[in-house]
């Protein structure tokens, strides 16, 4: 099965890239774009900085410490491997084999003959292997080779980059298994490697591995340092804990390891901690574009509540990290709500980050632009990763090669059976072609506009000799939506939608979702976005942007009239707005409230999908827009 995530069992089963396929749409036209730019895009840039002559460094006895990069730039050769086996399973693309076997011979020449792989660390003038678990990178890159792994061995079966990634957790195992050092690494990811691989090459070994660390985390193993030991999740043991909490990358690939480990050792009280922590997290610590992180310091989760939109973090990875955690979870519970956030966080994190062309990237995504960025130096990295404008690469270049990993391997989080029938999670044009356990095949096309239109439209592509159920998720934003299938039309509430029958090729169903813009209040307890509304059409939450207004400057003094319900217009929605009297004073905090009513020059208020902002040049932007003053009180 060619699945990034491949459970032994739970309530549904993936599908994978050989039976389901995007054919255009929004997220066609992405993966396309990903497979013909990005991909080598990045292999362009890694080569540019010696990031992958690292590798030949190391084999040919010449590496010291000169070596360019991050101790963890070894991770993004890796990513951008596994990258490319999601696109010779999509396409068959003979470039991005050759890319493979390339990048894969340049990687195996430095392995250790003991299985030890990494170019920062354990060679000629370099620090000794594992010297500085807390901050190294080590077991973290290990995790993405053997992630790299799965995707190359799901795919195209053993091969040259499957042996060196079965030499480095065996070295992995003896080093740090039962009798080995009782240590961890300060970058969760090898817990989701060992795991994952442990499924693909059926070495329950790897997977106890994988559990060995998780449960060795939280008891201050690892070097305390000034941001505390919640920065590496190594301050509560997992099962303790009740929210994520520290550096948000960090915690949501521990978490995803561990639905994983509960999954595969049938550890039902891990997998309800998980949950917990899940549900908390999402309720008080996660933007309404499903961003997570509000904290720059440590690229970190705030306390609850702490949610400021103009200091929001919104690392790419961690949307990216996100979607590993909610998807595993759905498969394990069937539990829609978390295929809700999935759909959230692709359109309004993962979907904001890449340029229309592919080669330029952000890597945080904050809800409020104050100063509008500088055009980025396409030949220069970035040294910042808040700078306002999507840049060609950066001195940490994580997200890049995350987001071409996720886009290469979209279609394989659409979709999944069970042994009642098929279920549809995310809208996008693709064909389904899977079988369910009794040998009933289930085969559809799905053809939608989504979301830019509401109209899913399923057809049946194989006729059945027994009745199958066919699921459809209904978001949770979507009251009022209609289900036709047999020339009737019914209501369908939020949650699964479900039609069962012996189906015959040609029939149609129709999912209609409500595509009117709303208003979206935040909960009173976010103190930075009190007395602030946002709009949001569909999935997609929307912004203002400095460019789309009378002029640019109007936008810290706009405010919304709530009573005004937006709407629809050409490639906006709009809502009536105003500025308020924000002339300058010479103290900002006088003795009684300000008279800042200003005029009654109302106007329209273009609002465009955030995951557009700044394609048109650099601007300022906000998501959440204060509401006029007589509004909020009510005259």
């Amino acid at each position: 099965m060619t699945s990034p995530v491949l459970p032994s069992h739970g309530r549904v089963r993936p599908l994978g890239l050989a039976q389901v396929s995007l054919t255009g749409g929004f997220w066609g036209e992405r993966q396309a774009v990903n497979a013909a730019q990005t991909l080598a895009h990045c292999e362009t840039w890694m080569e540019r900085l010696g990031w992958l002559a690292n590798f030949d460094r190391v084999a040919d006895g010449t590496t010291g410490p000169d070596r360019p990069g991050w101790s963890f730039s070894d991770s993004e050769v890796y990513k951008l491997l596994e990258a490319l086996s999601w696109e010779v399973a999509r396409s068959g693309d003979a470039e991005a084999e050759a890319a493979i076997k390339r990048l894969t011979a340049r990687v195996a020449r430095a392995q250790d003959q003991d299985g030890y792989l990494n170019t920062c660390f354990g060679h000629g003038d370099q620090p000794p292997r594992y010297s500085d678990l807390e901050m190294g990178h080590e077991l973290y890159n290990t995790g993405h080779l053997l992630q790299a792994a799965v995707a190359r061995l799901r795919t195209a079966g053993e091969d040259d980059l499957v042996r060196v990634a079965r030499r480095a957790a065996d070295h992995v195992c003896r080093t740090f298994g039962p009798g080995g050092t009782a240590a961890i690494c300060g970058h969760p990811e090898i817990e989701v490697g060992m795991a994952e691989f442990g499924r693909a090459t059926g070495e329950q070994r790897y997977v106890e591995q994988a559990r060995l660390f998780l449960d060795r985390r939280g008891h201050g193993t690892l070097r305390d340092i000034p941001l505390g030991r919640a920065y590496f999740q190594d301050d509560v043991p997992i099962r303790e804990a009740d929210v994520w909490r520290g550096h948000a990358v960090r915690a949501l690939y521990l978490a995803a390891a561990a639905v994983d480990v509960a999954v595969e050792l049938g550890d039902d009280d891990l997998l309800r901690a998980i949950e917990r922590q899940w549900e908390r997290t999402v309720a008080r610590r996660t933007y309404v574009t499903g961003g997570m992180g509000s904290r720059h310091q440590d690229e970190g989760f705030g306390e609850d509540w702490e949610l400021p939109p103009d200091r929001a973090y919104c690392e790419t990875c961690a949307g990216v990290a996100s979607i590993m955690v909610s998807w595993r979870l759905y498969l394990a519970t069937g539990d829609v709500r978390y295929a809700d956030l999935i759909e959230r966080t692709l359109y309004n994190v993962v979907a904001v980050s890449p340029s229309t062309d592919g080669r330029a990237f952000f890597y945080a995504n904050p809800l409020h632009q104050r100063v509008a960025g500088r055009p980025a130096d396409q030949d220069e990295v970035s040294p910042r990763a808040e700078a306002g404008v999507r840049a060609p690469w950066f001195d940490v270049s994580c997200c890049p090669t995350n987001v071409a990993r996720t886009l290469a391997g979209l279609h394989g989080y659409l979709a999944t059976t069970d042994d009642d029938g098929l279920q549809i999670h995310q809208y996008a044009s693709c064909s389904v072609r899977a079988e369910l356990p009794g040998g009933q095949p289930v085969a559809v096309d799905v053809e939608t506009a989504y979301p830019q239109a509401g109209t899913v439209r399923v057809r049946i592509a194989a006729d059945a000799d027994t009745p199958w159920t066919l699921t459809l998720r209904v978001p949770a934003w979507a009251d009022g939506a209609t289900l036709t299938e047999g020339g009737q039309t019914r209501p369908v509430r939020p949650g699964p939608a479900q039609v069962r029958r012996a189906f015959r090729a040609g029939e149609e169903i129709v999912l209609e979702l409500p595509m009117q813009p709303r208003l979206t209040w935040p909960d009173p307890r976010i103190d930075a976005v009190r007395g602030c509304v946002a709009v949001e059409r569909g999935p997609e939450v929307l912004c203002v942007e400095s460019n789309d207004l009378p002029s640019p400057d109007l936008l810290e003094s706009l405010v919304l009239d709530p009573g005004s319900a937006p709407r629809a217009a050409e490639g906006a929605v709009l809502v009536r707005g105003r500025a308020l009297d924000l002339a300058d004073r010479p103290w900002a905090y006088p003795a009684g409230p300000l008279d800042e009513q200003g005029d009654d020059d109302w106007f329209d208020v273009p609002l465009r999908p955030y995951h557009g902002w700044a394609r048109r040049g650099p601007s300022s932007m906000r998501i959440f827009v204060p509401v006029a003053p007589q509004e909020r009180t009510g005259a």
